[in-house]
């Protein structure tokens, strides 16, 4: 019991100084770098060095007690920081997948609404477009179809807005929720109510999977989080403008392609083994279609209750 407490420990302080110390530390690096220097001389290599000498030289530092003090005030803003960045990754992930957009507070919520409206319109205009591609297809003269690059072309352009019609304002949100549709479209099941029951049968390499799938997500999402802990920064000191532009755009691409792979292995899992639950439910074997979407979903639905009448 000694032995696997220890390990677990261990591993819970590797996982606190590779998730919040290390990244915290660079941000409290980068803001004494920063006020350091200031917009005058912001590239100054030489100045910043020489301050550090000098801060390494003061009696304050050199004392054992003040090392310790030190060493201890660097671990506990570094680990502030990487809590603040994780809980403004939260807000990040829940603007970038959008699944409550319809409540949002005014102005967000008209915004939302207003962005969901424009991305159906282009939508509509790209599939409409690329429709009309694949009816030239079947032209019985090969001159009259239409080159393979213009399909390929004419598909990427409305896969780019969302790959099935947008109902949220972000792609992110869109592709996650692309998983509800097409289940909903193809084998009349909800995931939502779905899901919980089919997670239990799942085996723990597909669990795994799977969450390993949910947090690329939730580290994507906290990357946008530092972005947004940086530009603070930017007060005093000005590369932290694009230092912290260069985070969003890559926490913008890899919660698009987090997002992707989450929806996929979301939607692979519910078609792969939804007949095992049916087979769980004593349901007769049928092939995955509408019929037994259909029998599954009759056997998970909670009925709604009756209210007593008021006497």
């Amino acid at each position: 019991m000694g032995v696997l407490l220890g390990e677990l420990g261990k591993k819970l302080a590797e996982r606190w100084l590779t998730l919040l110390v290390l990244p915290g530390a660079l941000y409290l690096a980068v803001a004494a770098a920063g006020h350091t220097l200031g917009h005058s001389a912001a590239l100054d290599v030489g100045r910043l060095i020489h301050a550090i000498s000098d801060a390494a030289r003061s009696p304050q530092v050199t004392t054992v007690g003040g090392q310790v003090v030190l060493l201890t005030g660097v671990l506990a803003g570094a680990a502030a920081a990487g809590l603040a960045a994780q809980s403004l990754g939260s807000v990040v992930e829940r603007v970038a997948l959008a699944a409550g957009w319809g409540v949002w507070p005014w102005p967000f919520g008209e915004l939302a609404e207003y962005r969901v409206a424009r991305r159906q319109h282009r939508w509509d205009e790209a599939r409409a477009e690329y429709e009309a591609l694949m009816l030239r297809e079947r032209a019985p003269r090969p001159a009259d179809r239409p080159k393979t690059r213009e399909r390929h072309r004419a598909a990427c352009k409305y896969e780019r807005i969302s790959v099935e019609r947008p109902e949220r304002p972000t792609w992110s949100g869109d592709r996650i929720h692309a998983a509800t549709v097409r289940l909903d479209r193809d084998a009349h099941v909800n995931l939502l109510i779905v899901w919980p029951h089919l997670w239990i049968l799942l085996s723990e390499e597909i669990r795994g999977e799977i969450g390993r799938g949910r947090a690329a997500l939730t580290r994507a999402a906290v990357l946008g989080g530092w972005a947004l802990l940086y530009l603070p920064l930017a007060w005093w000191w000005w590369p932290a403008a694009p230092l912290s532009a260069t985070l969003l755009i890559i926490s913008a691409r890899r919660l698009r392609t987090a997002s992707d792979t989450y929806a996929a292995l979301l939607e692979a899992s519910v078609r792969l083994h939804l007949t095992d639950l049916a087979d769980k439910l004593r349901i007769e074997e049928q092939p995955m279609g509408p019929l037994l979407g259909g029998e599954v979903m009759r056997r998970l639905n909670s009925p709604v209750p009756v209210s007593e009448p008021v006497l």
